[in-house]
């Protein structure tokens, strides 16, 4: 019997959207892995993950993207699933500035919860409502540029940079996973191969997979 292509893979990269509620982080991961956007959809409860497989670097790469709740009731439970993320996009809307004077408080509690390795893109949703902006790009590139993040412009709506975003931070994953071994305890990067997932650093518990996965 015939598999389905997405079932062959090469790497399995989990990455984090977080940011505050109404951002736009729901419709940036539908808009990525099923191309679609919904006028009306409603602030995701606890987490929700969605994955699409895809051409990194000549590999294929199976992104396991989560959608963590912004509000701050689901804060508690989401902190846990940073563990075992490569990457993580921090989203502000470009037309709410208290939104990126969070990102602060996000970049900090990413940094105190996820792996030292970790990818960070920032990423400034909602381009479309230009009459609207708040939030000049030129002040996002700073703050990205000295935090060490990437940084971009997007639009979940229009499909603005959704692609070329995640495509940019997977790329990033990828190029740091395939230069060193993941920790002393694992072998060579060559045997992480027929979609093992990866884990930075040292696990401290087994990963949070289970909800997704046969066990």
């Amino acid at each position: 019997m015939a598999r389905r292509p997405d079932e062959e893979y090469d790497y399995l990269f989990k990455a984090v959207l977080i940011g505050d509620s109404g951002v736009g982080k729901s419709n940036l991961l539908s808009r990525f892995t099923r191309n679609e956007f919904c006028l009306e959809s409603k602030s995701t409860i606890g987490v929700e993950f969605a994955t699409r497989t895809l051409k990194v670097e000549g590999r294929t790469v199976k992104a396991q993207i989560w959608d963590t709740a912004g509000q701050e009731r689901y804060r508690a439970i989401t902190s846990a699933y940073y563990r075992g993320a490569l990457g993580a996009l921090l989203v502000y809307d470009v037309t709410k500035p208290t939104t990126f004077e969070n990102v602060s408080r996000w970049l900090k509690e990413l940094r105190d919860h996820a792996d030292s390795n970790i990818v960070i893109m920032l990423i400034g949703n909602k381009t479309d409502l230009k009459h609207l902006r708040a939030v000049a790009t030129e002040d996002a590139q700073g703050f990205a540029e000295k935090e060490g993040l990437s940084f971009m412009e997007t639009s979940a709506l229009e499909a603005t940079n959704v692609e070329n975003a995640f495509q940019t931070i997977l790329s990033e994953i990828y190029r740091k996973i395939s230069k060193k071994p993941l920790s002393s305890d694992e072998s060579a990067p060559a045997s992480l191969k027929e979609g093992k997932t990866l884990v930075v650093g040292p696990q401290e518990t087994p990963t949070k997979n289970a909800c997704c996965s046969a066990s």
